[in-house]
């Protein structure tokens, strides 16, 4: 589709989208409550960020096994009120929230390696707590990794695999790969920091915290998507855009890292880190890459690729081999 076509393809849908909340019930401004997300710390301070909401995000998930259970939990992370034009206040520092119900501040703290920060919604007597993460001083290089099929199994490659398995599964029953996870703790080594991005929306960000959690994958900021529809794009952004402009946001707030980037053949994470390794000629210092299927001749390409550019790449079905040298 041509420029002008997606242009005029997002203003209808945004259109359809603002005729859709004219006719919804009004947003609620009362119990308002706040989706936090685990901010970073840069030169300037941390990044404090979230989502005003007019209720839950969530409803728990029941431990007893239940398909429709579990679509009607999956379901409710997508069918969230978002409440714009809220004053947000962290630390002294006021913004509001956006449209969507997005809201960022940078706020300057003394670094500490983790910790909290106070949210507040000063017109409606509401607070929580901001997990917060900044890198040891003593960190050497930092770990990027992809989510889907990298750390989650989740069929990405596949479209039908990846709706099912996303809409079915609970936060009991997501799998996860423990040689990535093994991966990073052998590279992260108690003081080196971790991040992760994927093209999946914020509206997961609860939940894919709780399967991390549940399956002790190491903590650590997620730059998740924003699906929302503006005047000008259907979707914000692209999958390959996102994960390139994610990493230059972590690669800028770490002056002074290299980096890890660890991914999957699945959703072309090879060409998006080729592309940062071109951006960062002297930051990426490893790549490894899962197979999430057989290799093709795009793959092989890219891998040569990314051979020719002095950075040290691995690729295989497993991290096994990674974690056994390290050992």
């Amino acid at each position: 589709m041509s420029g002008s076509g997606r242009n005029r393809l997002a203003k209808l849908a945004y259109g359809i989208e603002n005729l859709i909340d004219r006719f919804r019930p009004a947003r609620s401004r009362d119990n308002l409550t706040i989706d936090p997300f685990i901010g970073y710390g840069t030169p300037e301070g941390v990044v404090v960020h979230g989502r005003v909401l007019s209720r839950r995000q969530a409803e728990a998930v029941s431990k007893e096994p239940g398909l429709l259970r579990n679509m009607r939990a999956m379901a409710s992370h997508f069918v969230t009120r978002e409440v714009g034009d809220v004053e947000v206040e962290v630390a002294g520092i006021k913004t509001r929230s956006g449209e969507e119900g997005y809201f960022k501040v940078c706020v300057p703290v003394p670094h500490k390696q983790t910790a909290y920060l106070t949210v507040t919604l000063p017109a409606h007597g509401y607070e929580c707590q901001a997990p917060i993460v900044i890198p040891d001083p003593d960190a050497q290089f930092g770990i990027i990794s992809d989510i889907d099929d990298t750390i989650m199994q989740t069929g990405a490659f596949n479209l039908a695999c990846n709706l099912w398995t996303t809409l079915t599964g609970s936060v009991e029953s997501r799998k996860i790969f423990p040689d990535t996870v093994a991966l990073i703790r052998t590279r992260q080594a108690s003081k080196n920091p971790v991040f992760f991005v994927s093209s999946s929306p914020w509206n997961l960000h609860s939940f894919l915290s709780a399967v991390f959690q549940r399956n002790d994958v190491p903590f650590g900021p997620k730059f998740l998507r924003d699906l929302g529809i503006s005047k000008t794009q259907f979707i914000k952004s692209s999958h390959g855009s996102h994960k390139g402009d994610a990493i230059d946001t972590i690669i800028s707030a770490n002056p002074g890292l290299r980096f890890v980037l660890i991914g999957d053949t699945g959703q072309h994470d090879g060409q998006v880190y080729l592309e940062a390794i071109e951006r960062h000629k002297t930051v990426i210092a490893e790549v490894c890459l899962r197979h999430a299927g057989p290799m093709d001749d795009l793959d092989a390409d890219i891998a040569d690729k990314i051979r020719s550019t002095g950075v040290a790449l691995y690729t295989g079905p497993n991290f096994a081999p990674l974690i056994e040298t390290t050992q």
